[in-house]
């Protein structure tokens, strides 16, 4: 027993080493100055931004991209703060980039923002421009991308058929329900200048869960603009909600609308609405068990979707926590990653991510209850859309590998990280397993995809995995975020272009 004590003593001291030591090197940012956990909150008296937010917002959109980096740091020298940089990206992210013709592509620029702002909060504070420096440039290309396909910028609202406010939320549920964008884009407008910000979400956490168009990209992007306002300030919903709701009424059926077709992206909502019935009104209060989220796995791996729902209702109907479900929707979703971590697949989780996070915000019951199905809906179509070479990999096969025992044990797991990928995930396991610090370790994660990272998914997936790792239950957390250790970088990866650029800005 001193032994193991000792061990775990020893390997949480090396892990604090490992994640401030070498993992990584960012003090070229300590020319800006750092933002604090207070700036970086929500913080109801700070987010009351007011019209002069355009300059900045036209500086970001009218800046060539190969001046931005630098035009954004002496903005910042001067006294321009965290969370008018994060608010003006995120109003030129939706006013410049269409979410069409799929939820995904160029628009990812507007998605990863939220990424790579949560990303911000959990890392140290000489950490957090970094990943907004990032999401600046990334802007940049998407922006080109835009004006060179289609020059699409939204256009102002239709003033003339904005419904008045005590119907402008009936006007909203009639016209996303018949997917009728032009009515949509104005009773949405109605609704926001009308309604509060939860009863719109309310309506926004099922429109962005409904169908498996653009493989997840809907949610998440309902996830990642509620959280964002939150902290930019609702005075910007109108914009931002426009965006959204084009977002989700983004469909490939011809000659028609899902609303008089039956397509199978479709089938799951039209079928889960019955059945949440199936669920009781106690299905809150059952209990946590391994053994119910094991045969839930089971059939997420080998099932359909209706098989899948099925067994999530039977079992929350017999008394099994939704935690269970949510344990091995998880757990699903990183062995799907596993067995072929590409960008298809990384959705997995990024949508189980968003997800969970509508079931926890969302105050509805029967959302709740359609959130959960829909999900495990959603994962059995990821593990079908899996195409080419397949790992022959499930969580069970993480099993602990030791580290060694020296300060360098955060260095020895992230180069094998890169080195072989399930080698380094069994290491994790083993290091979390015997008393490794999760906060160091996911620092050491976050600084490599700040340092590493040439895409939006690095940031959206490992903002995802790392936030989840705390909504998994004990039993499966550690193999959890070791089998997650399939998409993150590993310190042999060579560091992204930007690092030089963002260096090159700070020393001006």
């Amino acid at each position: 027993m001193q032994d193991k004590a000792t061990r775990r003593q020893f390997l949480k001291a090396a892990g604090m080493s490992g994640a401030a030591l070498s993992v990584g090197n960012l003090g070229f940012l300590e020319k800006v100055p750092p933002v604090s956990a207070q700036e970086a909150r929500v913080t109801p008296a700070l987010v009351r931004l007011n019209a002069g937010i355009e300059p900045l917002v036209r500086l970001i959109e009218d800046t060539p991209q190969a001046e931005l980096l630098e035009q954004v740091a002496q903005r910042i020298r001067q006294g321009t703060t965290y969370q008018q940089v994060v608010a003006a990206l995120f109003l030129a992210g939706v006013r410049n980039i269409a979410p069409r013709p799929n939820v995904g592509f160029k628009f990812h620029a507007v998605m990863v923002i939220n990424a790579a702002h949560q990303e911000s909060l959990a890392s140290p504070e000489t950490d957090r421009w970094l990943p907004i420096f990032w999401a600046l440039d990334e802007f940049k290309k998407s922006q080109a991308m835009e004006q060179h396909d289609s020059g699409w910028r939204m256009a102002p609202v239709n003033e003339s058929i904005v419904p008045p406010p005590h119907k402008a939320k009936a006007a909203f549920i009639t016209a996303m329900d018949n997917w009728d964008e032009k009515n949509a884009d104005a009773s949405i407008a109605g609704l926001v200048r009308s309604a509060g910000a939860n009863e719109i979400y309310e309506l926004f956490y099922r429109y962005g869960a409904r169908d498996f168009r653009s493989i997840g990209h809907k949610a998440i992007f309902t996830g990642h603009s509620w959280r964002l306002l939150q902290f930019i300030g609702w005075q910007h919903a109108e914009a931002v909600l426009r965006s959204l709701a084009f977002a989700c009424l983004n469909h490939d059926v011809k000659n028609t609308t899902p609303a008089l077709s039956d397509e199978p992206a479709d089938r799951p909502w039209r079928r889960n609405q019955k059945l949440v019935a199936g669920m009781g009104s106690a299905w809150m209060s059952g209990k946590v068990d391994d053994g119910a989220t094991r045969e839930m796995l089971a059939v997420l791996r080998q099932g359909t979707d209706e098989e899948a729902c099925d067994k999530a209702v039977a079992l929350i109907g017999s008394g099994i926590s939704p935690q269970s479900i949510w344990d091995a929707l998880f757990i699903a979703a990183s062995e799907i990653v596993m067995r072929q971590p590409n960008v298809p697949n990384v959705h997995s989780m990024s949508s189980a991510n968003a997800l969970r996070y509508a079931f926890q915000a969302s105050g509805d019951d029967v959302t709740r209850k359609l959130l959960i199905l829909q999900d495990c809906a959603f994962i059995t179509r990821f593990r079908d859309a899996v195409r080419g070479k397949v790992a022959d990999l499930r969580i069970d096969d993480v099993k602990p590998l030791a580290v060694k025992e020296s300060a360098e044990a955060i260095e020895e797991i992230f180069s094998d990280v890169s080195a072989d990928h399930l080698n380094g995930a069994k290491k994790i396991h083993y290091y979390l397993s015997n008393g490794g610090s999760p906060q160091d370790l996911m620092n050491a994660a976050r600084r490599l995809i700040f340092l590493k990272g040439r895409d939006a998914h690095d940031y959206k997936f490992s903002c995802a995995v790392l936030e989840d790792y705390f909504k998994v239950s004990p039993a499966w957390r550690n193999q959890f975020l070791a089998a997650s250790s399939f998409y993150l970088k590993g310190s042999g990866e060579k560091d992204n272009v930007l690092v030089q650029r963002t260096r090159a800005a700070m020393k001006l």
